[in-house]
């Protein structure tokens, strides 16, 4: 298994995990400012305070979403609610956040919220591939046995290499939204809703071969919230495919 621990620093532990995290972060931020530079309806000021909020705020959604959902784990160990630094992060929880604090900013400041999310998504799901490289290193997100020759092998066993699916998917829908949808952008929401509606579908899929998902019950948490983020995001295409023409 590859080692989690970047480099030691004055005796503190870096971990690929946050340093993986972090570079996603940056590279989204920059992204944006381009296709909002591009865009010309979104000042680039308004992305500096939404990502001033949005980051923090998206790291503690995405941290409260997987404890609630290891309630059981983290009612009997509630010291360690804080610590993200092996992991832990749970995408929904931080896209949920994202959205809520880009609609509550946008609606303060004046800016058309599917501006502000068309800009964010391209970079948002390039930063997704990148973190899962972090669940690589830690050792988790991974599938069940499997004997396909690209297997990784977990505890002497060869598993699914789930994070790599996720990351190629991830990069693919990067590659199609920033290429060719938002240079062919015909009304707002539309780059933000592909990027829900397909990285639901691939999230669905791939969530099945994976052994840590998250549940409610016998059902797979990630697999519902797919469900359901397609649902949204297809309403959000043909609502806005009408009624926003640019």
């Amino acid at each position: 298994m590859p080692n989690p621990v970047a480099f030691n620093l004055f005796g503190l532990e870096v971990r690929w995990y946050g340093i993986l995290i972090g570079i996603g972060v940056i590279l989204a931020y920059e992204i944006a400012k381009y296709l909002a530079k591009r865009m010309g309806t979104l000042p680039e000021v308004a992305l500096d305070d939404f990502l001033i909020l949005a980051v923090p705020l998206g790291v503690l959604g995405a941290r409260v979403w997987y404890v609630l959902f290891e309630w059981d784990y983290y009612s009997q160990h509630m010291s360690e609610i804080i610590n993200i630094r092996q992991g832990g992060l749970a995408i929904h929880g931080g896209i949920m956040a994202g959205i809520l604090v880009g609609l509550v900013y946008c609606k303060r400041k004046g800016h058309h919220f599917f501006d502000l999310a068309d800009c964010i998504a391209p970079g948002l799901v390039l930063a997704q591939g990148i973190g899962r490289w972090g669940n690589y290193m830690n050792g988790e997100a991974h599938g069940g046995p499997t004997d396909l020759p690209w297997a990784i092998l977990v505890d002497g066993v060869r598993v699914h290499p789930t994070f790599l699916y996720e990351s190629i998917l991830d990069l693919c829908i990067f590659a199609l939204l920033f290429f060719y949808v938002f240079k062919r952008r015909k009304f707002r929401g539309q780059v933000f809703a592909l990027y829900g509606i397909l990285y639901s579908i691939g999230r669905y899929f791939i969530e099945g071969l994976r052994t840590d998902s998250l549940m409610i019950g016998p059902f797979r948490t990630a697999q519902l919230t797919s469900i359901a983020l397609i649902i949204a995001c297809l309403v959000i295409y043909v609502v806005c495919g009408k009624k926003e023409k640019l």
